[in-house]
């Protein structure tokens, strides 16, 4: 079922206090679905940000200060994942600290493939490794850290930490400071 919304546009002419308005008809396939204020598209449509994160692939771009090393560092604390034993949602702020040496990765791309983890049924060590992984195959970077600190869930709270250095670089120090 076809409907229109009305929207009243306000105009302004330059130079005039005169205002002007127009209308502007906008056709929505189910009026229904506007009337708690919750939108809730039909099982066979994705919304835009679905659409993003289902199509989405890490992306990287050259690192171009490659004159001395420095950290990279992210911070993501919306993570969340569905726990495969219980299908509850388990909620983490994610920490990505790297040290690039020839590829920074891309941001949004980033943001999406966090993102995707929404509806994955994954435990936390596997989550975790499977980040710094597929960091490590996209940028090859001197040194990384993907740290997930999860929210305490049944009294007990977990933070997993996994790391990755190329040979010669010293991951307990990875900028190289003494």
């Amino acid at each position: 079922m076809l409907c229109r919304r009305l929207e009243v546009v306000m105009a302004k002419k330059q130079g005039s206090k005169t205002k002007k308005y127009t209308e502007k008809y906008t056709e929505i396939e189910n009026p229904g679905q506007f009337k708690t204020g919750v939108y809730k598209p039909d099982d066979r449509q994705q919304l835009r940000g679905q659409k993003e994160i289902a199509e989405n692939r890490l992306e990287r771009f050259p690192n171009r200060t490659t004159t001395r090393p420095y950290i990279v560092e992210f911070t993501s604390p919306e993570f969340t994942c569905l726990c495969p034993k219980t299908g509850f949602p388990d909620f983490a702020t994610l920490f990505i600290r790297y040290v690039p040496d020839k590829w920074c990765v891309e941001l949004k791309s980033l943001k999406l493939y966090i993102n995707s983890f929404r509806d994955t049924h994954v435990f936390h060590e596997d989550v975790t490794n499977n980040i710094l992984d597929e960091l490590i195959s996209l940028l090859d970077p001197r040194w990384i850290e993907v740290s997930a600190d999860f929210n305490v869930r049944g009294n007990i709270k977990t933070v997993i930490r996994a790391e990755h250095s190329k040979k010669g670089f010293r991951p307990s120090n990875p900028v190289g400071r003494v």
